[in-house]
């Protein structure tokens, strides 16, 4: 039998009749599902410093276990010498497997990490169902070596849901496990 990921057992088993019980859905495909996990990772002095988005290419891509792409300027900005076309960012989209995994080491590992962590925020909502976290350090996960970073950066993680509303959305990602503010 091929490796199920243990959010994706849950979510089968525990999250979908949970949700389909709360807003009375008729049929378990109305449940709304995570759909994917984007990552995006600013570095705003890769202007001056080449050097620094490889070595975020390189945190992004062991944080997710999967290879992270730079994101390059749309346009010309002469007030922070930016030329069309550099790359200022990473960026990676996370799908199926990947996605549960990552999720995983998110709630359990990582955000307990955080100092003086009393759960997250639940105002990153955007009113279609897709919630964004963002994080101040990348040290949080166990994967990277402090030792090594030679910048500590934020990031962003958004969840991209099929929820309709943000009430679903929220009730989603509660069941998930994420620890949400009382």
């Amino acid at each position: 039998m091929a490796y199920v990921p243990r959010l994706k057992g849950k979510y089968k088993e525990e999250v979908v009749p949970a949700l389909k019980e709360k807003f009375s859905y008729k049929s378990s495909m109305e449940v709304p599902k995570l759909m994917k996990i984007c990552l995006n990772q600013g570095v705003g002095n890769a202007v001056a410093d080449k050097k620094l988005i490889d070595n975020a290419i390189e945190e992004m891509t062991i944080i997710s276990g999967q290879k992270a792409v730079a994101s390059k300027s749309k346009k010309d900005i002469a007030n922070f010498k930016l030329r069309k076309n550099i790359p200022i960012g990473v960026r990676v989209t996370l799908r199926d497997n990947n996605m549960f995994e990552f999720l995983d080491r998110l709630i359990s590992v990582a955000l307990p990490r955080i100092r003086d962590f009393k759960g997250i925020n639940d105002k990153g909502f955007d009113g279609r169902g897709n919630y964004t976290l963002g994080v101040t350090e990348q040290i949080i996960f166990p994967e990277i070596n402090i030792d090594k970073i030679n910048k500590i950066l934020g990031m962003d993680i958004t969840f991209v849901t099929s929820a309709k509303t943000d009430a679903e959305a929220f009730e989603l990602l509660k069941e998930f496990g994420l620890p949400f503010k009382k």
